[in-house]
């Protein structure tokens, strides 16, 4: 077998990858599958870290557009963030994984609250590290808690799953034709705005501090370990 190419990577998964078959909340059977790809993924030896969206439960944007304070609507989409998170944890250690959810804001008897250094050291010693609550601030979307601790980290890349197999240069679900990129400069990324694969923040942080995004299909069979053994099955974004 192909020697991993990372040694520490943060997977970043929106909320829509807990849905599996429904149409909302979490699907305990899909959940369960996401959860042993990732203890695949850990049996390469790469230390893994996660960060969790809400949209299967709530999205603050969507929310602020139908009248709710921005900020309100942000710190509950944060809470259900924690809750994706719980899921998930549940089902690693269910197949034997020892995990920590830490979150960004502090719930006690539920998470413990993020320290960057305690973070490390979970992860030195063999746990899934589960990142909870976003940044801890509204206005800031999961795409970007999960390029900032990706980096408080130290983390050798962002692997941004999703439901198609890359980037492509415009929407292949609206373009039958569109082409899909092996690899994409960050400032392509940002500029061409058929591109929404990922938050343009989230983005800038990652170029300013050369944090190399892969983005892939999480959903194809055994992706989540392919992907660290052979990157191009993905589009990089460096």
């Amino acid at each position: 077998m192909d020697a991993p190419k990372f040694k520490r990577v943060l997977l970043k998964l929106s909320g829509e990858a807990f849905l599996g078959s429904r149409q909302y909340g979490i699907d305990p059977a899909f959940t369960r599958k996401l959860a042993g790809e990732i203890i695949d993924l850990q049996h390469l030896h790469v230390e893994v870290a996660l960060t969790v969206g809400a949209g299967n439960i709530f999205r603050g944007l969507s929310a602020a557009e139908h009248g709710l304070d921005r900020a309100t609507g942000d710190y509950m989409g944060m809470l259900a963030t924690v809750m994706n998170a719980m899921a998930l944890q549940d089902a690693l250690e269910k197949q034997g994984a020892v995990t920590r959810v830490l979150t960004a804001l502090e719930i006690k008897g539920v998470a413990e609250p993020y320290i960057r250094r305690r973070a490390i050291r979970h992860i030195e010693q063999g746990k899934i590290v589960i990142f909870g609550g976003g940044t801890g601030n509204p206005f800031f979307t999961t795409d970007m808690a999960g390029a900032l601790r990706a980096l408080e980290i130290g983390c050798d890349v962002l692997l941004k799953g999703t439901s198609v197999d890359g980037v492509y240069n415009k929407d292949p679900k609206k373009f039958p034709g569109a082409t899909r990129m092996k690899q994409i400069s960050y400032v392509d990324a940002l500029r061409n705005e058929n591109i929404a694969v990922m938050d343009n923040s989230a983005i800038s942080l990652a170029m300013d501090n050369k944090l190399p995004i892969i983005v892939f299909n999480m959903y194809g069979p055994g992706n989540i370990k392919k992907v660290v053994l052979d990157p191009t099955i993905g589009t990089l974004i460096s």
